[in-house]
């Protein structure tokens, strides 16, 4: 088998991934900052992310995943304004509502999923130790900041200079006591009405970065493999995140992945231009699994254009492997086995290219379709055996029984029945000579949406595009 190659932004390069401790990969991703419903960008990193976990774990690395929440925020306080609730409450029901996000798309649960607010401790450590390197000072006023211009190393991620940079936007300006406009926020002095947390140089609460370098310490130590998100996310986020963390002695992340954005009409999805599209929106129009199908199909680190006849085209492809599947059941009398396939496995050790792993999950599904018509059962397995390997990699196995497809498979069932019920009405028609009745039920169902296909073993349904 091929080595695992994988794309890091800091070399801008793909090479071989070699874990600091063999045999085990650790990982943090950001998460989400819980001040509104998740969208389509949201869960396409969730997605992206738990394929190379998954395709990891194959491999046979025992994976430390982190997940954080950043439950403390600007926004978040905003939020609670326009609410009229506690910020803790809207914390908590934004969080519940992304966790069901994932959930309905089949993302793993991370292996720890540490809050910001039950870290304040160790940010207090943290920060403690940047004053005392002389990275970081407090003015006095309760603020805290790392001096940008005391770093060895900055802006590594991006390859932004210095001096081009406009001021951070965390603070006042009128009232900052910052040494350099650059210089940002570790700590927030508290103002009237706002959580705050106490801390050696006054009431207040995190800022943003700290957040995750602090947890990252906490759960993966000074060193970890990989760190991962959104690309919007490489500056000033993670650029901040990996000065104060070499400011503080720490090596920090080893590997750093990114993932790009769902854009609509060539521009990224984001609350700030109104353009985003909620998952439980899109839920309304199609399975989970069939927009994890969608989310997932395209390179992690290339833009994937949303529009609706783009995610329908995709929801009938997975539906047409869904029926091959079935069929292969009923032929073979149980389930596929999972294997995965030589084509797959170089496509996934090539930085996770799904695009070339769908091409052999369709040529896989050419030679079942094949098979299926010479009644060669032996290819019939082969195929099958391959297409569920790869979708169980993909995170879309139909067969995976912890997959919430809101009740599908009682649904499919009764789907099933009802269809059957029209087939025979159908069969029964022809064989009263009454063609036009059983063109009739045909027509009806192609509608729908609902492909009929007559064999030598009877009728058989699929589910494709509505005529």
């Amino acid at each position: 088998m091929s080595a695992l190659n994988l794309y890091d932004t800091a070399t801008r390069e793909v090479g071989v991934f070699k874990p600091l401790i063999p045999g085990h990969v650790s990982m943090y991703v950001c998460g989400a900052t819980v001040q509104s419903h998740p969208h389509i960008g949201h869960v396409r990193s969730a997605v992206n992310f738990d394929i190379l976990r998954r395709w990891l774990t194959w491999s046979g690395y025992d994976v430390t995943f982190i997940r954080n929440v950043t439950d403390i925020d600007d926004k978040i306080l905003h939020k609670a304004v326009h609410e009229k609730a506690p910020w803790w409450a809207v914390a908590m029901k934004y969080e519940r509502i992304f966790t069901q996000a994932f959930a309905s798309l089949n993302v793993l649960p991370p292996t720890y999923e540490p809050r910001a607010t039950g870290h304040i401790t160790q940010m207090i450590e943290l920060m403690q130790k940047l004053i005392d390197n002389g990275a970081a000072y407090a003015p006095g006023n309760g603020d805290v900041y790392l001096e940008v211009r005391k770093l060895k190393r900055y802006l590594t991620l991006s390859g932004q200079k210095l001096d081009d940079l406009q001021p951070a936007a965390d603070a006042d300006a009128a009232s900052s006591e910052k040494k350099d406009p650059r210089d940002f926020a570790l700590w927030k002095a508290a103002k009237p009405g706002d959580p705050s947390w106490p801390t050696p140089w006054g009431a207040g609460r995190p800022g943003w970065h700290l957040e995750c370098s602090a947890m990252a310490h906490a759960y993966l130590g000074e060193a970890f493999d990989i760190h991962g998100g959104g690309l919007d996310l490489v500056f000033p986020h993670h650029e901040n995140e990996i000065a104060q963390s070499e400011a503080a002695g720490y090596k920090f992340a080893n590997r750093w992945l990114h993932n790009a954005w769902v854009t609509q009409a060539g521009e990224k999805m984001s609350k700030s231009l109104g353009n985003t599209l909620q998952v439980e929106t899109i839920l309304q129009r199609v399975r989970g699994i069939e927009l994890r199908w969608y989310l997932g199909s395209a390179h992690y680190r290339s833009m994937l254009e949303y529009s609706e006849a783009a995610l329908d085209e995709s929801a009938v492809a997975f539906r047409r492997i869904e029926n091959f599947l079935t069929r292969s059941v009923e032929l073979l009398g149980s389930a596929p086995e999972p294997t995965i396939s030589d084509a797959f496995c170089a496509a996934m050790n090539d930085d996770l290219a799904v695009p070339a792993g769908l091409a052999s999950i369709s040529e896989n599904l050419r030679l079942g379709n094949q098979a299926i018509t010479d009644g060669d059962k032996k290819a019939i397995a082969k195929n099958a055996n391959e297409i569920r390997g790869a979708l169980q990699i993909l995170g879309c196995d139909p067969f995976d029984t912890n997959y919430p497809q809101n009740a599908s498979g009682n649904v499919s069932a009764a789907l099933d029945g009802v269809i059957q019920l029209a087939l025979k009405e159908r069969a029964a028609a022809r064989e009263r000579k009454d063609f036009a009745a059983s063109d009739a039920i045909r027509d009806g169902l192609l509608e729908l949406g609902i492909t009929i296909e007559d064999t030598a073993q009877g009728p058989r349904w699929s589910m494709g595009e509505k005529s």
